[in-house]
């Protein structure tokens, strides 16, 4: 169901600062750890760069769920659970994005309990989360495509 135009060209412009982020993040999966605690910095610039990802990612999200079903104000873990109830999103990677929205509201309200150790966690173990959503997020805009383009 289309309530109204989805603007590609804002997603396609979402999705490039997804991308720009992720290879600023990248560079830190060559890290171990202690050479990523060595310097104060590198915490920072992961949190920094994954927090404005994270709030990419439910723009998109939002953006999707407003113009395709009529959606309102959505918080961050509504978004997640129906990207993947529309299938706009498969259930697995919902529930990430649960987990991931979840993470988001941490970051931003208990920021103080985020520890390096963690975003070293992060960045090596769950950027293909991220990358994964993009693919499904390119799918689902080819598919879009499709049926109202004539």
């Amino acid at each position: 169901m289309v309530i109204s135009s989805l603007n590609i060209k804002r997603i396609i412009n979402l999705i490039g600062f997804i991308e720009e982020c992720l290879n600023e993040l990248r560079s830190f999966q060559v890290m171990d750890e202690e050479e990523f605690l060595s310097d104060k910095r590198n915490p920072a610039f992961v949190e920094s760069y994954l927090r404005r990802t994270l709030e990419a990612i439910f723009d998109i999200g939002r953006h999707i769920l407003a113009k395709t079903y009529g959606y309102k104000e959505l918080e961050y873990k509504k978004i997640a659970k129906e990207l993947g109830k529309k299938g706009i999103v498969t259930q697995e990677l919902s529930e990430k994005l649960f987990m991931m929205a979840g993470y988001r509201n941490r970051m931003v309200h208990f920021y103080r309990e985020i520890t390096p150790a963690e975003l070293f966690k992060i960045v090596r173990n769950n950027l293909n989360d991220i990358e994964e959503f993009l693919r499904q997020i390119r799918n689902f805009i080819n598919a879009y495509l499709k049926e109202t383009q004539p």
